[in-house]
């Protein structure tokens, strides 16, 4: 499954994070979601809190 709107993989039992092609991240929900530092997390919770961006876009 390819997917955007990562509730959609979130019970998958395994997702791959891809960027600009390269695989960058993958494991379970629980285990991308437990690293705060990586991309899933960041996009995962971007989706959470409705695209809540601080700054604004250039």
């Amino acid at each position: 499954v390819i997917a955007h709107r990562l509730s959609t993989v979130q019970k998958a039992d395994r997702i791959i994070v891809l960027e600009r092609g390269k695989i960058i991240e993958s494991g379970t929900h629980a285990e991308l979601y437990g690293n705060v530092e990586g991309l899933y997390h960041k996009f995962f919770d971007m989706q959470l809190n409705g695209f809540d961006l601080k700054t604004p876009a250039s």
